[in-house]
């Protein structure tokens, strides 16, 4: 009953870690699902095949007049950057302001989690103009609460009559909640604003809100509220025509309202079903009433997403600007012209080059599936007829299978471009000409070739970027993907039979465009390019190169380590090198060897490079950068103190994993009263005719046979560590001396094999310890005080009896969450693995204890790297 109510009691820790991250995922995806659920009807009713005619009428003129229109409402958001500017005193230029504005909102519209999108990446771009995280925290927190005000006034403008809902309040009475409930938060946001608490906790504790930054706030929100609301009635007006521009308010505001509440990222789902019931009560077609969607989610979230993803790349390659007191730099000194000031030329092209890779990835996507999209979905028919009287239809039809077989690829290979991989960008950069060339070639879609040769000419002027040899791949992550491929070629064949039937028979020629006709040619397609994606998956799988970034030391390797040890010292952990399991990087021109594993994309580290000291720190830059190109984080397990430094100047995080029990052999002596059980044990194994001898190697076959079968006995079927850990290899136990205890029959009852500290003689470790399952109690206390007193004898100062686990983690109040939860499995995961005993039985011997800390980059999840070390910790080793 105890070790449940202790495995309760980590669990109930471990649980409070990961509970709201997983509330704030499983809430949207319940609503999302609720939603789908509850309209199975209204979206039943929608036919694609003329929700895309629709869209194919809608008029240049209104298309443009809808563009600029939701640009221009996207721009009005910047407002609230400009307030919290004002109020807060921040100093950055108008044109930051505006850009930061934009990428934030629109990243916010797209991703949203409550908002948490827009603060992150505000508290990321502010900083590139001096504003410190925490001013920028403070910042992000007033503006919070005044987002949805201008929504607010709305919601009152529907109960008051100004903006009617038609029917869809009175079918839908649960509505009128939600929207009661946004129109009373106007009056609690003005209390609050002018209340002492608002002051003391949102507001820096400068005294309240003043009445003019609360007019402001109201008006910058009912702006943007408004502006949306008026994007959408242009959008509907132009697709459902003379429609009432108070009826499309009131309906978007009622939307918006059910978007908010249902958590989801802009809105999606609840928004639009929303949106589908409030037009059905206008009489308006179910497919037209999505084509409004369409058009509204394309111009006022994607569009501008798209431009953001473009200033968002160049900002992350937009070095900090320099204060105006820095008289160095040379554009300081340089007359601008109005043209220069406004693309900050000649930056500008270092800007480009410098173009961050996680937009371009989303760039990349984006074209695969705009490709994909435009071979499933019906083209012009007098583009039609132009390509058909230009080009052969063979042409046409090689041209259409290969756009879909490059928009598969680019999917693909979209996520090697946000790992910044070489290759990858080569080959996108040739998919992307070839896609443009063959979409024109298939209908004369010149719209999606010129989006594809921009892409391309951006990889192209980005092409530094591109670095890395490769990156890791998993099985896991290649089923995810195979199984994305699948779906998305599903869809492709969905769409494309569903929407294209019935559009070629308008064509005079209309005989010669069979292939073009009904479900069987997308099928076939579909699954042309679903091979095609599948073999360059595979081809990545089995020809990736970073296979060889972590093979383990060749016997030449060894041999060359061996020399390298002779010249320079080694640590308490640098015998197990010898294991064969370990790679070895040989850094700054082979003055440091550094030893690691691969586990997944981390390259772990083991110990601390060795090698002269002075050397240590570029060997360690050297390092981390290898591990990059590869796409992996350098891990460096069980540091010691004195490295700590090095690490922390390369940005590194640590975690404590244990402590080492040093035992100072000169101060070492059995007797005393502290002393008296050390004693008792050995008086009493050499009255039993105990002997302990230590035997060099080579080892004749005899006693490896017999010291093998002790191992087996000792691990009883349990697998055999590694890495950190020797385990019993022939080979490796003939690296040292091998420690033996006989009974007084000459019968082998334990042995201990021997680690040097390869440290001038200085320090000796005990590696493997095992013994024969019917021992004596007391006997591995008595093969302790024998190899203490061995070492002594043979002049070494300290004596390694090895690690406990956990100790000493977590002591502190004011220790990290994580150290705390360690804390917790050290005192009371005893059920698992023994802990604290493991530490009173090592204290026993009075060792100093070193501790042993794990470095690790900021941006890796220590949970998951803890994961990744038991695997490889506990990896399956040839014997």
């Amino acid at each position: 009953m105890k070790e449940r109510l202790e495995r309760y009691k980590i669990f109930r820790v471990l649980a409070s870690i990961y509970r709201i991250k997983a509330i704030r995922l499983i809430i949207p995806i319940a609503v999302i699902a609720l939603v789908y659920w509850e309209g199975q009807r209204e979206l039943k009713q929608i036919n694609l095949n003329r929700t895309f005619h629709e869209l194919r009428k809608l008029p240049i003129s209104a298309v443009v007049d809808i563009f600029l229109f939701s640009l221009f409402s996207i721009a009005v958001m910047s407002l609230y950057d400009y307030m919290i500017g004002r109020h807060f005193r921040l100093k950055v230029k108008f044109w930051s302001t505006f850009r930061y504005a934009w990428i934030a909102n629109t990243f916010n519209n797209i991703i949203g989690f409550a908002g948490l999108t827009g603060a992150g990446l505000r508290t990321l771009l502010y900083k590139k103009s001096g504003v410190s995280p925490i001013l920028m925290a403070s910042a992000v927190v007033f503006l919070s609460p005044i987002i949805i005000t201008g929504l607010s006034i709305l919601s009152w403008g529907i109960l008051v009559g100004l903006f009617p809902t038609g029917g869809l309040l009175q079918e839908h009475r649960w509505l009128i909640i939600a929207v009661w409930g946004m129109a009373l938060y106007l009056p609690l946001f003005i209390l609050m604003q002018r209340s002492r608490l608002f002051a003391k906790w949102f507001n820096k504790g400068e005294g309240r809100t003043p009445w003019t930054t609360v007019g402001i706030s109201l008006t910058a929100s009912f702006l943007e509220w408004a502006c949306a609301g008026v994007t959408f009635w242009l959008i509907a007006n132009s697709v459902l025509h003379d429609i009432s521009f108070r009826e499309i308010i009131g309906m978007y505001a009622v939307s918006a309202i059910a978007g908010i509440l249902s958590m989801a990222p802009g809105g999606i789902g609840a928004f639009d079903l929303t949106v589908l019931l409030g037009l059905e009560q206008l009489g308006v077609p179910a497919e037209r009433a999505m084509a409004v969607l369409v058009l509204f989610r394309v111009f006022y979230y994607i569009i501008p997403w798209l431009i953001g993803l473009i200033l968002s790349a160049i900002e992350i390659g937009t070095p900090q600007s320099k204060p105006p007191s820095d008289k160095d730099g040379v554009l300081m000194d340089l007359p601008l012209t109005w043209w220069q000031k406004i693309w900050r030329w000649p930056d500008q092209f270092r800007f480009l080059s410098d173009l961050g890779v996680w937009a371009l990835g989303k760039l990349v996507l984006i074209s695969g599936v705009i490709l994909l999209l435009s071979a499933a979905t019906p083209g012009l028919l007098y583009r039609l007829r132009l390509t058909e009287e230009l080009l052969s239809m063979p042409i046409m039809r090689i041209s259409h299978l290969l756009s879909v077989m490059i928009g598969f690829m680019l999917i693909i290979l979209s996520r090697g471009i946000s790992l910044r991989i070489r290759r990858a960008q080569i080959w996108t950069m040739v998919l992307l000409l070839a896609g443009a060339i063959f979409t024109f070639t298939k209908a004369f879609d010149f719209e999606e070739a010129i989006f594809l040769l921009i892409v391309a000419i951006m990889l192209w002027i980005s092409r530094a970027r591109f670095y890395r040899v490769a990156a890791p791949i998993e099985i896991r992550n290649m089923l995810i993907w195979y199984g994305v491929s699948a779906v998305i070629a599903f869809a492709y064949y969905w769409i494309g039979s569903h929407v294209h039937y019935g559009w070629f028979r308008h064509l005079p020629t209309a005989e010669r465009m069979q292939w073009m006709l009904g479900p069987k040619p997308y099928a076939i397609t579909a699954l042309i390019g679903l091979a095609g994606a599948w073999v360059l998956l595979t081809m990545l799988l089995v020809l990736r190169p970073n296979r060889k970034v972590a093979v383990s030391a060749t016997p030449e390797e060894l041999n060359k380590l061996r020399s390298f040890l002779e010249q320079h010292e080694g640590n308490l952990l640098t015998h197990l090198l010898f294991t064969g399991d370990k790679s070895l990087y040989w850094a700054q021109e082979n003055q440091v060897v550094i030893p690691y594993a691969r586990a997944r994309d981390k390259l772990v580290v083991l110990g601390d490079p060795i090698g002269p000291i002075q050397f240590v720190p570029e060997a360690i830059a050297e390092f981390i950068k290898m591990a990059d190109e590869y796409a992996m984080s350098a891990v460096f397990y069980q540091a010691t103190p004195a490295y700590l430094p090095l690490y922390h100047e390369q940005g590194y995080r640590f975690f404590k994993l244990g402590e080492e029990a040093l035992v100072h052999l000169d101060e070492f002596t059995t007797s005393g009263k502290k002393n008296t059980d050390l004693r008792t044990v050995r008086n009493r194994f050499e009255r039993e005719g105990y002997t302990f001898e230590m035997v060099d190697a080579p080892f004749s076959s005899e006693l490896m046979e017999e010291l093998h079968s002790i191992s087996e006995g000792w691990l009883n079927g349990r697998r055999e560590k590694g890495f950190s850990l020797g385990w019993f290899d022939p080979t490796y136990i003939q690296q040292a001396p091998v420690a033996i205890l006989r009974n007084a029959a000459s019968q082998v009852m334990a042995f201990a094999t021997m680690a040097p500290g390869y440290d001038g003689g200085r320090t000796m470790s005990i590696d493997l310890m095992r013994y024969q399952t019917d021992s004596p109690n007391g006997l591995m206390d008595y093969l302790f005080v024998q190899l203490i007193e061995w070492s002594k004898a043979n002049g070494y100062t300290i004596f390694n009896i090895g690690n406990a686990p956990l100790s000493s983690v977590g002591d502190n109040s004011n220790a990290l969450r994580e150290e705390k939860l360690a804390n917790l499995v050290f005192q009371y995961g005893g059920h698992w693995y023994g802990f604290k005993g493991l530490r009173r039985y090592k204290e026993k011997f009075h060792p100093e204890w070193e501790p042993r800390f794990l470095a690790y980059p900021v941006w890796v999840s220590l949970p998951v790297l803890t994961v990744d070390l038991v695997r490889l910790v506990s990896r399956r080793v040839s014997k």
